[in-house]
């Protein structure tokens, strides 16, 4: 979760009674702690938020986001995707935590703190989220880390989220605080009712597929010029179903062949108008810009080391959500060859941006989930090695989330940053960006058993991004894009 905007504004929220079966396969792999869903924040504070006020308006969070005071309960044989109930023991200081670092408060301190609280496995039997204010940083400075489990969320539905407790001003008016319902201790069904709700569910499910197969067939039978069209597609989802969800060759790095549980955060941060104006002169995007600049890092770490490789693979979420709401999941997980040995930084974008534009197109988009709710009936042992070995094909993951271009504040405390910490799952790193206040917030969470010099990877993307930038500048100065 991370700054948006005020807490007044209210969303639709997403918040079904049963995970997608996207959510339920990150909830089932989990067994392995490689593949960890969680993914976390570090908000640096120009001083110590007023902890009441933050306690108050996560309790109107909580009031507004059902998902936020829930807890998972799992349904007969796996047959259907777990169910949110509600937590009957709900108590938000549970949720909000309140500590010190040791002097003297260092920025490494924090981070190596963040990673040992992403860590820390959340309470599967409780609320899927914790928050804790840091205090004690070197200037009088604070910190807000911030953890939730990615079944609650993405995190474009948490930025959205964190709207009901960040305001606009340092003085921002106080709200009173909020009384929950309470929540009355779910009533336990008989072995009878809970097979036949997790049937009921699993066969309206396969119902509807089937409805869909026979209107597309007699679609077919009334229209037989359509015949052709639809082999080709069927044949192109069974081409991008074999790229994105059943790759059989390893990740591409010589060097990144290790994984371990061992993780450090690295942050870096780039100008936003100098990234826009520069994406905007190639003609691609920001996102473009960002995962350029990974890929010509990510190269250049390999050279240094002595070990060039041309191409890498990567992970990256697309989002699918077409609304303003908050809460819940809407993306779809992919994976991607990039060149990395492109050493011209404007030639590098150029191809990344040809790559990302088909890799946003790919079929197997539209039905990953039906793909997620078949693998979510093997036992949970085999989808959970399944799932690492394909994780192991990836080299590195990318994601890139928008917050606000002005000030904002938490409980009276300026927000100077937002460092965001992807799931590594399994990968040697996961870079997010997160745009806030004139400034790219970028954090690098490292696995170290694979990225033996996460100082040297961290100096190659700061590297490469400047380069970019100073490279399309030049250009631009001698008319040539």
């Amino acid at each position: 979760m991370a700054p948006h905007a005020p807490g007044s504004r209210t969303r639709e929220v997403r918040s079904d009674r049963r995970m997608t079966d996207l959510e339920a396969l990150m909830w089932n792999v989990e067994k392995d702690p490689h593949l960890d869903p969680s993914f976390a924040s570090v908000t640096l504070l120009d001083r110590t938020p007023d902890l009441e006020r933050l306690r108050r308006r996560l309790l109107r969070m909580v009031q507004r986001i059902p998902r936020l005071r829930q807890r998972v309960v799992p349904t007969l044989g796996r047959l259907a995707p777990p169910e949110w109930q509600g937590d009957p023991d709900f108590d938000v200081d549970y949720h909000l935590r309140h500590l010190a670092l040791p002097a003297p408060g260092t920025r490494r301190q924090l981070f190596d703190l963040a990673t040992r609280f992403l860590q820390d496995p959340l309470d599967r039997t409780r609320p899927l989220w914790a928050f804790v204010v840091v205090e004690g940083l070197e200037d009088g400075r604070a910190a807000l880390l911030q953890k939730m489990h990615h079944t609650i969320t993405d995190g474009e539905g948490g930025i959205r989220m964190s709207e009901q407790f960040i305001d606009l001003t340092r003085d921002a008016p106080d709200i009173e605080e909020v009384a929950l319902d309470s929540e009355a201790p779910p009533s336990r069904p008989t072995l009878l009712d809970a097979a036949a709700d997790t049937l009921g569910h699993t066969w309206r499910r396969t119902l509807g597929v089937a409805l869909r197969g026979v209107t597309g067939a007699a679609d077919l039978v009334s229209h037989p010029t359509r015949l052709r069209t639809a082999s080709a597609e069927i044949g192109e989802t069974a081409a991008s179903m074999l790229r994105q969800v059943a790759v059989t060759d390893r990740a591409h790095s010589p060097l990144w062949t290790e994984r371990s549980l061992r993780r450090r955060l690295e942050v870096l941060d780039v100008p936003f108008d100098d990234a826009h104006r520069t994406a905007k002169a190639l003609g691609g995007s920001l996102n473009d810009f960002f995962v350029s600049g990974a890929a010509g890092a990510a190269g250049a770490y390999h050279r240094r080391l002595g070990a060039p490789v041309a191409s890498l693979r990567m992970a990256m979420p697309v989002s699918t959500r077409v609304d303003g709401s908050a809460g819940g999941n809407a993306f779809v997980p992919t994976r991607v060859v990039i060149p990395v040995d492109i050493e011209d930084p404007i030639e590098r974008f150029a191809a990344i941006h040809q790559l990302l534009d088909r890799t946003k197109r790919e079929r197997v988009i539209g039905v990953i989930d039906q793909v997620a709710g078949l693998a979510n009936l093997l036992p949970t042992s085999v989808l959970a090695r399944f799932t690492l070995d394909q994780a192991r094909t990836i080299d590195f993951t990318t994601s890139n989330l928008r917050a606000a271009p002005f000030d904002l504040f938490i409980g009276g405390a300026l927000i100077e940053a937002t460092y965001p910490l992807g799931p590594v799952s399994n990968t040697a790193f996961n870079l997010t960006m997160m745009s806030y206040r004139g400034t790219l917030n970028m954090g690098v969470h490292i696995d170290t058993g694979a990225v033996t010099r996460p100082e040297l990877l961290r100096d190659c993307l700061v590297e490469a991004y400047a380069e970019l930038i100073a490279a399309t500048r030049q250009a631009a100065a001698a008319d040539i894009v």
